[in-house]
């Protein structure tokens, strides 16, 4: 693995080979494949669904994935927990924290997981689980997949080098990466230390969002989203191969590199996109549009127009609304919001919110800006503003977000959140 080029495109019809020869023509499963490698098809929807959602890759490898022993019982992971969520009061109160610390002890992204919220049930393909990770060695001698859903990577801190079956991304902070269900990786870290956020997607795969009367361009475009070519790791070392399945954790060992696919072909495959690419729309005369402007990416739910999943960003942008309070404005939602901070500032909260924290407003919980925001906003001279340094984000879903007993008990919750909306003015009638 020495060239890490990419593809250009979300969801393309990709081909790539590592050797030259190793991709067959005209045919997917040829009787003996070139090289002696191994034909092996991975699914990541039903074979029947429509042709234009329908994601299948084609992989050539060294030896077949089904050449492992028994999983047995994986002896960490301790924090990660999956929907449905247990042994928690529910309560709606709105919720912040700190940012994960780095931890003391070596932990590589496995372990340094945490499961923070969740949504749904994975055995239901339905759902999300909210999970954030902070580590400080790479995952040597180990690789992952998960069976219950697909992963996007939010880096906060520190460089990623995730090597898949597919290829390798290099990910750093303001990246995003999206690993298929089921697909093997590892993640190797480029920089001392490393702290960021990942949504567990249980339900249909992320898509880009359609874009109406905004018409053929803009959000994020598809060019802009980068898929790895072929390379493969020819090695006969042990590898601890863990896998997540119906919320546990597994592990087996394998006599050899699981990253030894030589060519593939397909739709299916991890991407890495650079969120500063994101073509933010917004208003030129006055008010501005509803967030679901700054969606990235959505899983739909079974109910048009709702989403099982929204990954939403807050980028550096313009605001030039006339007469138009500009920081996002009071609202009570039926989608819950779970918010994290990759850097800068948010422009809705004057402090509190730190980069690597998060906050949790679960449906129908009265926000927006805090007290310092709002009375700055609605006396600031409105000439052209540049929101700048910044790059909030959302993980917003249809289904109330249940927090973890480890979220609720952990020091990092902030107990004076609800502060930061008192002591707001009475309005004068006349």
């Amino acid at each position: 693995m020495t060239d890490f080029k990419y593809q250009s495109g979300f969801g393309n019809e990709f081909a790539t080979e590592a050797v030259a020869g190793a991709l067959p023509e005209g045919r997917n499963s040829p009787q003996r494949p070139a090289f002696g490698l191994y034909a092996e098809q991975l699914s990541g929807t039903a074979f029947t669904v429509p042709r234009d959602r329908n994601l299948r890759s084609w992989l050539y490898r060294m030896r077949p994935s089904a050449m492992h022993d028994r999983f047995e019982p994986y002896r960490g992971g301790e924090r990660i927990e999956t929907a449905p969520i247990s042994g928690v009061t529910f309560e709606p109160n709105r919720l912040r924290w700190d940012p994960l610390p780095t931890p003391e002890a070596e932990l590589d992204w496995v372990d340094g997981l945490v499961t923070w919220a969740g949504n749904g049930a994975a055995d239901s393909q339905a759902g999300i689980g909210i999970h954030l990770y902070a580590a400080n060695r790479s995952m040597e001698g180990r690789a992952f997949f998960n069976a219950d859903g697909e992963m996007l990577i939010v880096p906060q801190m520190g460089a990623l080098r995730i090597v898949t079956e597919m290829g390798v991304l290099d990910v750093a902070p303001n990246e995003i990466a999206v690993i298929p269900r089921g697909l093997k990786f590892r993640v190797d870290l480029t920089d001392r230390e490393a702290r960021g956020y990942v949504c567990e997607n249980y339900g249909a795969p992320f898509r880009l969002p359609d874009l109406g009367p905004i018409g053929s361009n803009g959000l994020a475009n598809p060019r802009d989203f980068l898929s790895p070519v072929a390379a493969f790791e020819d090695s006969d070392e042990p590898v601890e191969l863990i896998q997540k399945f119906s919320g546990g954790l597994w592990v087996t060992t394998l006599d050899h590199s699981p990253f030894d696919v030589v060519a593939w072909h397909g739709n299916l495959a991890p991407v890495k996109y650079d969120l500063a690419n994101f073509n933010t729309i917004g208003s030129i005369s006055f008010d501005h549009p509803d967030p679901s402007i700054f969606t990235v990416l959505t899983s739909p739910s079974a109910s048009p127009g709702t989403a099982n999943c929204d990954f939403v960003i807050f980028p550096p942008r313009w605001l030039v609304g006339e007469d138009t309070f500009r920081p996002p404005w009071f609202h009570r939602n039926i989608m819950s919001e779970f918010m994290g901070l990759v850097h800068g500032e948010y422009d809705a909260k004057a402090g509190g919110f730190a980069p690597g924290g998060a906050s949790l407003h679960n449906c129908m919980s009265a926000h927006g800006p805090d007290k310092t925001s709002t009375e700055n906003a609605m006396v600031t001279d409105l000439k052209p503003q540049k929101v700048d340094d910044t790059m909030a984000f959302m993980f917003e879903s249809c289904l109330p977000i249940r927090p973890t007993r480890f979220a609720m008990d952990t020091s990092l919750l902030q107990t004076g959140y609800d502060e930061c909306w008192a002591g707001f003015d009475k309005a004068k009638l006349p």
